[in-house]
């Protein structure tokens, strides 16, 4: 049995991988492996997860599982023209009440937003960006990441 905590924090994305090659290896001769991490990119290829939130087990599972359990809505990805500026016009009209949405999230030059049945606020939430001068570009509902995930269950 091995545990490690934040093991790759701060390693380049070339040792990360590598690393994370030789942890598989491991667990395919029977060992078990206890990570924490924050990276959820690295989270999404453990068996089992846990998310712990003052001290408290919010969510366990398999990555499948916790996305399907926790996931409070769909996610909709835009990659606008100005994504910080768009953040804080969706997070106004998000605190005003004009749009019924749960989060809104910076994700590099993309932006995410949750709501249930977030095909009815695709156009809405276009029409706020088109409003305040920022172009939404590409707009699609995608699969949840464990990132979003997490964000939607450490909120709740």
């Amino acid at each position: 049995m091995l545990f490690l905590d934040e093991p790759t924090a701060g390693v380049d994305p070339v040792s990360r991988r590598a690393f994370w090659d030789l942890l598989y290896k491991l667990i395919a001769e029977g060992i078990t492996v206890f990570v924490t991490t924050h990276y959820m990119d690295e989270a999404e290829h453990c068996g089992r997860l846990s998310f712990i939130q003052r001290g408290r087990i919010i969510a366990y599972g398999s990555p499948a599982e916790i996305k399907s359990e926790m996931m409070r809505g769909q996610v909709l990805e835009i990659a606008p023209s100005d994504a910080v500026d768009a953040v804080k016009t969706l997070r106004a009209a998000q605190e005003s009440g004009a749009l019924p949405i749960e989060e809104v999230e910076l994700y590099g030059s993309l932006v995410h937003v949750v709501a249930p049945e977030m095909k009815k606020h695709k156009g809405a939430i276009a029409g706020v960006l088109k409003n305040a001068g920022i172009d939404a570009g590409k707009m699609a509902i995608i699969e949840p990441s464990l990132e979003d995930v997490f964000i939607s269950a450490m909120k709740a």
